[in-house]
Order: C-alpha cells, then structure tokens, then sequence
C-alpha cells in the first residue's frame, strides 16, 4: 500500500499533543483480515497511561471550553479540510486494517468527515432560553455549558466514522475527549490524530489510547471522576456492563448498541426497487454494520418472485481484496466472526431452511463468507433472533400487516427497520408502529450526519448527529435571578 502521506501512518499512542510509545515497550499486532499479514506493531497502552491521557484532557478542558464557539469552530473545519484532502490515503488506511473495498472506505472517510463539518457549523448554535418567570421579580434563563472530559469507545467496523460522529460534537461543545478505539482497527483514529494536530487541535483535547488490554483501560475510564460522559458504540452485552460501571460515578452515557432490523416487502412494493435496497442495506462492509437489514419479512403473494430476483442480483456481487477492483463484499473482520455466521446458517439449514445461494467461504479465500440467501425460514431458527453481522440474508413468509409488525417487534432490540410499500396510509401505520429509532421507507440507507442517529429498547439511547447531536454532550443551567424591581 502506497501512502501519498506517509506521516498518516502511526503506530504510536496520541496524549496530550504526544506520540507515546507504552512505557513496558509493550505492543500489538494489527492484522489485515484479507491475508492475516501483520499491518503493523500498535503501542499496547495500560491504566498507567489512560490516567495520563484523562490528566491531560481535565487540563485542556479548562481552556478548550473558554475558547469561543466561533474559534472552535475555525479548527474543527480546518479538521474537515484535512480529512477531504487526504482521504484517499485515509481510505486505503481504513482497507487495510478493517477489510471494506477501497471506494466503500473513502466513502466512509467522506461521511466522517461531515459531522466534523456539521458540527462545526453547530458549535456557533448552541442556545439557551428565557423563560417567562414564576414571579413579578424573578427572571428565568437557561443556559448549554460543556459537559466536561469525555470517554469515546468506539467500535472496528467504522474506524473512522464512528470516531468523528461521537468527537466532532464533544469537541464542538467545548469538551476534552479521549478515544479508546478497536483493537483490530487503531490505524484508522491515529491518522485522524494526526489530522487533528495538523488542524490546530490544542495537546490534551484529544487523545487516543491504544491498547489490547480493553478491560484495565475500559475499568479505568469509567471510575474516574473526571471524566462525566462515556460514549459506546458495540455490542449490548459489554454496553450494558460499561452502564453498570459507569453507575459509580453517575456518569452521562449514550449507547449505540446491538440491533435485529427487520426489511419488510409488503404486497404492493416495487420489488425492483425492494431488491435494490436489500443488497444496499444487507451488503454493505458485508454485512458487517449494525443497522444492516437482519431479519427479511415478504408477503406471501410475491415471495417467490422477490427471492427469484434477489438472488440473481446477489450472483453478480464480486468478492475479494478491498483493494480489487469491482469488488463489493470483502473479507469478514476474523475467523470468530465466521464461524459466528456460519454456525447461523448451519442452525438454519438443520431446521428446515433452504440454502439459495452462498452458505459457505470462498475456495480462493477462506476469510471471505459468500453472500447468502436463506428461504424458508422460521422464529425457531437463529437467524431469527441472533444480530447476523454478516452477509446473510434470510426470509421470512408472512401474510398480514399484524403478523409483519408483531414479527419484526419480536425482538429486544430496536435500532433501525425498513420497509417497502406504496400505500401510505399503510405505510403511516407501520412506521408509527415498528419499534425501532430509525425507520427506512422504500430505502435502505439511512445514515447522514443531518438525521438523529440511535435506537431504543436494548439498541441503547442517546442521539448522533443531526442537531440533537450536540446535546449528549452539554449540560442544560438554569439561572435565576430575583429581586428585580418591577417598578
């Protein structure tokens, strides 16, 4: 891989404006899912230096925040400039660590790059109200201060957008964060780093650790008093420890978990246009996103049909290296990850499901799962209950809109769902009734910086992005003033 940047490239931890290097010497190994080859030796950083980083950030807080909206606003769109400058070599960065196909990373870059964007232009939008008093002498105000140090844990599968959707608002708001991101994919958020320190991002605002010792670091963010917000995307079972954890120090938390989306194809769709979105919504970082379509519920009268072109569509879905081009499914993030999907499909298939295509890796190389289509297939099996993550498609039969809604409300979790139909007062119904915090109507793809991103239920809660974005991470004052004479 040719850098056109090669500073990009880091394998040291970010702390207070630093380059550390673990004080043990300790490091890890970063690997490319293609081929298993180690990219690179990555500082393995401890409690030591994470008490270091939450230090540096309380103390650049103190300053950050007195800056003004505007000037902090001036560096977070120097960010933005930087990253749209230098995200080819982001993106081949991000190919090689995590594994998605090169125009699919810089497309991920670029979608990163707008919230730093957006929520450069909300920095100066952060308002407070009068309120009209209780009280002949009493006026009400409220006003939106930063919340303090923050903790960002962020998840392999978006190293990259995941890091400025959580960053960008806590910086814009006047915080100090520091980022602790997946082990399997750190290159990604130190090459932001170093964008950052290009930007003008003062030492201690920002800070990335490094490390493969997740619960000692994790331990160490979530007791410690200075820091007063933890941000987590992944999976619910460890956001529902971190919540614990951080329960000790009554810390403010957002959670973007697990999810179960359902894809709904109801009688009178445009299954052309259905189809469509289902590669689009399924396919994408192969399967491998949280608000991927889980779980495919069509209509009796047209699942035949649907299936029929669904499949021939997912024949035409080139495999390979990221770095090939044309390819749209690359390799699954591990051998875990593999094995999770196919044990699914395997459950599947012993209960009754019939394997249309896929359903196995591929001969040339086994870190790939081929796309799959699953038919037949029932609540009893996995698949059903089970967040795939990974480039499988089941479906479902169903006959009524009551037993579509009450299906795809099946589950405990509530991220995102989809749904195809041209009857509107249907389909007002069904988006009133999913329980789900973001719904797809005749689309796939939802995701934008300029739409609230979250979900209920055991999906987590909290909002990014959007306007409501910028609230995660102020606090709400209320000032009030007596003794005002009314004369």
């Amino acid at each position: 891989m040719k850098l056109s940047d090669k500073a990009l490239f880091k394998t040291d931890a970010y702390i207070n404006g630093q380059w550390v290097a673990p004080s043990n010497q300790h490091t890890f190994s970063v690997y490319n899912p293609y081929n298993q080859e180690i990219i690179a030796d990555v500082a393995d950083l401890g409690k030591k230096e994470t008490e270091e980083a939450i230090k540096a950030a309380a103390s650049a807080f103190t300053s950050w925040k007195k800056k003004t909206a505007s000037e902090r606003s001036a560096i977070l769109r120097k960010w933005f400039d930087l990253m749209t400058e230098h995200k080819e070599d982001l993106g081949k960065i991000l190919t090689l660590e995590q594994g998605k196909p090169l125009p699919e990373a810089i497309g991920e870059i670029t979608y990163g790059a707008s919230f730093v964007e957006w929520f450069a232009e909300e920095a100066k939008r952060i308002y407070g109200d009068t309120i009209p008093g209780h009280q002949g002498d009493k006026r009400i105000v409220t006003i939106k201060q930063p919340i303090g140090v923050v903790a960002a844990i962020t998840p392999w599968n978006f190293p990259n957008a995941m890091i400025t959707r959580k960053v960008a608002p806590a910086l814009a708001a006047g915080c100090a964060v520091i980022v602790k991101p997946a082990k399997n994919t750190p290159l990604s958020a130190l090459a932001l780093a170093e964008l950052a320190h290009r930007a003008g991002i003062p030492k201690g605002v920002l800070n990335i650790i490094t490390t493969q010792k997740t619960n000692e670091v994790g331990e160490t963010l979530t007791s410690s008093p200075i820091i007063r917000k933890l941000s987590f995307t992944g999976s619910t079972t460890v956001g529902k420890e971190l919540i614990k954890s951080c329960a000790s120090t009554v810390k403010k938390v957002s959670m973007e978990l697990g999810g179960n989306a359902p894809f709904i194809v109801f009688e009178d769709a445009d299954i052309d246009k259905a189809v469509e979105g289902a590669i689009a919504s399924k396919f994408r970082n192969a399967g491998q996103t949280c608000v991927c379509s889980n779980r495919f519920f069509v209509h009796e009268n047209i699942y035949d049909q649907f299936t029929k072109k669904l499949s021939i569509e997912v024949k035409k879905l080139k495999i390979g290296s990221g770095f090939e081009e044309g390819v749209l499914i690359g390799p699954m993030i591990n051998k875990d990850a593999i094995h999770f999907v196919d044990n699914l499909i395997q459950d599947a298939l012993s209960h009754g499901a019939q394997l249309i295509e896929g359903g196995k890796t591929s001969n040339s190389n086994f870190s790939i799962y081929l796309p799959t289509v699953l038919t037949d297939v029932n609540k009893n099996m996995l698949v059903f209950e089970e967040e795939i993550f990974g480039p499988v498609i089941p479906i479902f039969k169903f006959s009524t809109t009551k037993e579509v809604i009450q299906l795809a409300n099946d589950t405990p979790y509530g991220l995102a769902a989809y749904f195809y139909g041209r009857d509107y007062a249907l389909i007002w119904k069904v988006a009133e009734a999913l329980e789900y915090g973001m719904v797809g109507i005749n689309t796939g793809m939802i995701s934008t910086t300029v739409a609230p991103f979250g979900g209920i239920k055991e999906s987590g809660f909290g909002r990014e992005g959007s306007k409501y974005g910028m609230d995660e991470y102020l606090e709400i004052k209320y000032l009030c003033f007596g003794d005002i004479s009314v004369d």
